[in-house]
């Protein structure tokens, strides 16, 4: 599953630049943005300076990041209200995660008082900022969201905070994974499966339990997540590489290491799977089962929920400042410098 870190080899010649592959034009589904996006940009602001009390310069980070723009490329019918919450979300999961990775908040300890403040958002009292921006966003969800769909996002939570533990712990301890353990754990690291609850959020819908525990259903949702944690792999690889990342933090570099590549083909190799996993979306739909006629059309809605997902993640990325993609796709390498900034 995998090795020890003994030794590190440097090829005599490295590579100066790579191009993308062209995942927008392999991604066929219809990109919407919400209409609600100014007024849920300035409330998200808002959010960042009374709730999780960031300030100057450390809040300029966190506006060019421009993570409100992701809640409104991968919700485009969300309301006023629910789309709020979605940006309050992906804001704390960003921040959160930015935190843990760098060893700044003890993993353990933030999963322990996130899940008691989602179990409670009301009368869980805390001190932590963590636990404080999940009683924010999760006391508003409550107020429309099932309970299915509740019991969902905070499993899934779950699951992330787990396993960015069990990355946390095996980095330490000099663990490289191969290509098949770098990808079930990357499945969970991403944090995409809590945002598939939101979909149901944002719809007012609140999925069977012998719907979401199909094995279509099920298919469908990992090639999604599939889908939305390597295109972040491939256009992030840059920034992580010379922020210093380990390699096998990165489905590029495993790629490299288990396949025998250089750079530009563990590039075009991501990007197959990229097209890979759209492949098999579109093979799962074409036999999706009947439940009946309503329950076919919340299904509709959540299968256009998670294809909102797959082209919103991917055009944010395109259009954000975070991942500084040209139009021609060829990236140039930054220099390596010390590890200290998320992706």
């Amino acid at each position: 599953m995998f090795s020890t870190v003994t030794h590190t080899t440097t090829p005599d010649c490295e590579p100066s630049q790579f191009i993308l592959p062209d995942l927008i034009n392999d991604c066929h589904y219809p990109f919407r943005q919400n209409p609600y996006r100014d007024a849920a940009c300035r409330a998200s602001v808002r959010w960042l300076m009374y709730v999780a009390q960031i300030a100057e310069p450390e809040i300029r980070g966190y506006i060019d990041a421009d993570v409100n723009g992701l809640a409104v490329a991968c919700y485009p019918d969300a309301d006023a209200f629910h789309l709020q919450v979605c940006s309050d979300f992906l804001n704390c999961l960003f921040m959160t995660d930015d935190l843990m990775e760098s060893g700044v908040v003890d993993v353990r300890e933030v999963h322990e008082s996130c899940i008691s403040a989602f179990r409670d958002p009301i009368n869980f009292d805390t001190d932590r900022l963590d636990a404080k921006m999940c009683k924010s966003f999760f006391s508003r969800f409550k107020e429309t969201a099932g309970p299915g769909c509740t019991e969902r996002f905070i499993y899934t939570s779950g699951l992330y905070f787990t396993a960015v533990a069990k990355q946390v712990d095996d980095h330490a301890k000099g663990h490289v994974y191969d290509l098949e353990s770098y990808i079930a754990l990357r499945r969970d690291t991403g944090g995409v499966k809590p945002c598939f609850s939101l979909i149901e959020f944002v719809a007012r819908i609140d999925l069977p339990d012998e719907v979401v525990s199909h094995p279509v259903v099920k298919a469908l949702e990992e090639a999604t997540n599939d889908h939305v944690c390597w295109h972040n792999d491939i256009l992030s690889y840059n920034k992580e590489q010379s922020c210093g990342h380990a390699p096998w933090e990165n489905i590029v570099p495993a790629i490299m290491h288990e396949q025998g590549l250089d750079l530009q083909g563990a590039m075009d190799y991501a990007g197959k799977m990229c097209k890979d996993a759209i492949q098999r979306f579109d093979s799962n739909c074409a036999i999706l089962p009947s439940w009946g006629e309503e329950v076919d059309r919340q299904v509709a809605i959540y299968i256009k929920g998670l294809q909102h997902w797959m082209i919103g993640s991917l055009r944010w990325h395109f259009d954000c400042p975070r991942y500084a993609v040209p139009p021609d796709r060829i990236i140039k390498l930054l220099p390596k410098r010390p590890y200290k900034c998320g992706a």
